[in-house]
């Protein structure tokens, strides 16, 4: 009777969760839903001196983030320390596993002065070793035959046992490595099919040893994901590329486009069809499609996907998901921002919807496209100054016109507003006959730089008073400036 499926995403406490690992914990779940499975969560925690609650809360605020539930836990292996320590004494009661006391440093000078080449030859084998502070506990590795992994993704992989050293079990404060805490917890756990990276292929063979002199039967089904690797085609390194979870959060990427993606590094949906919701791509998943060939981390096919989740957003929901990303003072002043600059800037970015969508590919860039309407003042671009304010033709006529014509408006049309600047701008060059641009000078005038958003409906939340303020100052400078020339 074949095993119910059950897949266990099991991270270390010991750094935030990142792209690599996020994956893996995708994999798992897409795996058991697709297969109406269940997917537990494990934290591999026997190494206490490594652990930090911080980072364990991490771990689960991040899969919460990314909507990547479980059916059991989490589990700490921690809390299994007995059945790990049985695990040990049936392995020396056996004769599968030995003390040793030997330190890194003497394992190097024996394996030197014997010529052999680097690594552990089994010096302690026969020295009958008693246990004590700092003694570790070895398993023994066959000097024969070999160990197979049929593994899910990549095959049939043979490792020769005589090249396995005999590896420790057992660390010299008494805790159990990864490889016995693995193999045991598994076992106990009912995992059917491991899921996991690459990196840890090499480590499998181990587990499988373990797992025949525990006596387990039948052990898990291994799949080891792709590499992840940057445009150079480096693996993904924690110090040289961008690949925290959390980073990502925190400059505005939908947990839902990110899963997307994710879900993109290694696999790929039989019709082509990368952009879709995730129960399709669930219903569609097969384990064994995955490609073993290292998976290329496209920051800038991710930035795509975000945008056209982005704009499948409805208004309200934009304006709710932008709410951590509003700046953190909405006036010069440096006030801090309250419940009322938090709803001003939720429906003024409700009414710019359409049109911030369009510009967008994460929520942090929103702030650029409008901080200026929540700002009392903004500093200009000195290049768009140079090139529109000083350079264009007849601005201070333009922004006294326009002055003249918006007093007498009281704002609540941007077609209106368009209207009026656009007209002062026609009517300037029918009387000079040249063309004469009114709308880019009352831009940078009023946001400070010459792009941006389309101008009117800005304006009408902006208001009468700042608009009008901000092009007098203008103005002012430039007749300022002209005098002072004369």
């Amino acid at each position: 009777m074949s095993k119910p499926i059950r897949t266990r995403f099991a991270p270390a406490p010991t750094g935030f969760l990142h792209v690599g690992s996020a994956r893996t914990a995708l994999f798992n779940w897409l795996f058991a839903r697709s297969c109406g499975g269940e997917m537990w969560l494990r934290i591999e925690d026997t190494d206490a001196s490594l652990k930090t609650q911080a980072y364990v809360d991490a771990i689960i605020s991040t899969l919460g983030w990314l909507d990547i539930d479980w059916d059991s836990g989490p589990h700490f292996q921690s809390d299994r320390k007995r059945q790990h320590e049985k695990a040990i004494e049936q392995l020396l009661s056996s004769g599968n596993a030995y003390h040793c006391d030997l330190t890194p440093e003497e394992v190097v000078q024996k394996t030197a002065a014997a010529g052999l080449p680097p690594g552990y030859h089994g010096w302690s084998r026969n020295r009958n070793v008693s246990d004590g502070p700092g003694v570790v506990i070895r398993f023994r590795s066959p000097d024969s035959g070999v160990t197979v992994v049929n593994d899910v993704i990549r095959g049939r992989v043979s490792f020769d046992n005589d090249q396995l050293e005999d590896f420790v079990i057992r660390r010299g404060d008494g805790s159990p490595t990864f490889l016995l805490a693995n193999a045991v917890d598994d076992h106990c756990m009912g995992i059917s099919h491991v899921i996991r990276g690459e990196d840890l292929l090499n480590t499998t063979p181990r587990v499988l040893l373990l797992w025949k002199a525990l006596n387990y039967g039948e052990p898990a089904t291994y799949a080891h994901l792709p590499l992840l690797v940057n445009s150079k085609r480096q693996k993904l390194s924690k110090r040289r590329d961008d690949v925290a979870l959390d980073d990502y959060r925190q400059h505005g990427y939908l947990p839902e486009a990110l899963v997307n993606y994710l879900a993109l590094l290694g696999w790929g949906p039989s019709d082509g069809v990368e952009i879709r919701p995730l129960m399709e791509i669930v219903k569609m998943f097969k384990l064994d499609a995955v490609k073993p060939r290292p998976a290329f981390f496209d920051t800038t096919k991710l930035k795509h996907i975000n945008a056209s989740y982005i704009r499948s957003l409805g208004h309200r929901e934009l304006a709710e998901r932008a709410k951590p990303f509003m700046p953190q003072t909405v006036s010069t002043a440096g006030m801090e921002k309250d419940d009322t600059d938090i709803a001003s800037y939720s429906e003024m970015i409700r009414m710019l919807a359409s049109d911030i969508t369009q510009r967008i590919t994460t929520l942090s860039e929103i702030s650029d496209w409008v901080a200026w309407i929540m700002q009392d003042t903004i500093t200009c671009n000195e290049k768009a100054w140079r090139k529109v304010i000083i350079k264009g033709r007849s601005t201070p006529e333009v922004l006294a016109a326009v002055i003249a014509k918006l007093t007498e408006d009281d704002f609540t049309s941007a077609e209106r507003l368009e209207s009026i600047v656009m007209g002062v701008g026609d009517e300037l060059s029918k009387r000079l006959g040249v063309r004469v641009l009114s709308q880019a000078p009352v831009r940078v005038a009023v946001t400070g730089t010459n792009v941006g958003l389309p101008l009117w409906k800005p304006l009408t939340i902006l208001g009468k008073e700042k608009t009008l303020k901000r092009l007098e100052m203008v103005l002012e400078h430039l007749r300022a400036h002209s005098h002072g020339s004369g």
